[in-house]
C-alpha cells in the first residue's frame, strides 16, 4: 500500500457522516455541516544527549518506522505535556537516562509515516546532558542499540529521520 495523507483518510465528515468525494491537501471542510478538520503538524521532541567527551547518544530502532536504523532519544510531546517536560518523559522511558541539563537547539519539521498515514510533525530538538551517562538501560521494545560518538557520514546516511539528521548535523556546524 502507498503512503498517504492523513488528509486523504477523510472520507466522511467525523461529524455529520457525509461522504467526501475529494479528499484534498489541506483541512478537511464539510459543506453541509460547516466541520472544519485542520491538519497542521504535531509536536515531537528530541535530545542530543551529550557525554564528557562531547559525544552525542545515538539510539538504534527496534520497531518501524526506521527499524534498524539511527535515532535520537525522544518522541511525540502528549496533551497537556511542555516540551521539556515530554523531552524529560521520552530519554527516561526509552533509556532510563535523566536529564540534568538541557538547552533548546533548533526544530525541523518532518513526516511521520505509521503503517501507510502520513502525518506532519515538527520536531523540536534541545542539546541535553544527564546525571550517570553510564547507567543507560533501553526500552528493549524500542530501542536494541546505543552508541556514544560523533556522527560521522556513514551514521548520519542511517538516521530513522532526516529531521534527526539535520539536528545533529547542525549541533555539529555550531
Amino acid at each position: 500500500m502507498q503512503p498517504k495523507r492523513i488528509e486523504h483518510h477523510y472520507h466522511f465528515c467525523p461529524q455529520c457522516g457525509v461522504k467526501n468525494n475529494c479528499p484534498t491537501e489541506g483541512p478537511f471542510r464539510c459543506k453541509p455541516c460547516g466541520f472544519t478538520q485542520f491538519f497542521g503538524p504535531v509536536a515531537a521532541v528530541g535530545a542530543l544527549i551529550r557525554n564528557e567527551r562531547d559525544e552525542l547518544l545515538l539510539v538504534r530502532r527496534a520497531r518501524n518506522p526506521g527499524k534498524g536504523r539511527w535515532g535520537l532519544p525522544g518522541g511525540f510531546i502528549d496533551r497537556g505535556e511542555s516540551v521539556e517536560t515530554a523531552m524529560r518523559r521520552e530519554v527516561r522511558e526509552e533509556t532510563q537516562l535523566e536529564i540534568c541539563d538541557a538547552c533548546y537547539l533548533t526544530s525541523f519539521p518532518n513526516d511521520y509515516n505509521y503503517h501507510g498515514i502520513v502525518s506532519p510533525v515538527v520536531d523540536l530538538f534541545y542539546t541535553a546532558r544527564v546525571i550517570d551517562p553510564a547507567t543507560i538501560v533501553l526500552a528493549k521494545d524500542e530501542l536494541d542499540l546505543h552508541i556514544w560518538v560523533r556522527p560521522n557520514a556513514e551514521q548520519l546516511e542511517q538516521m530513522a529521520f532526516p529531521s534527526n539528521r539535520f539536528a545533529v548535523e547542525h549541533w555539529l556546524n555550531g
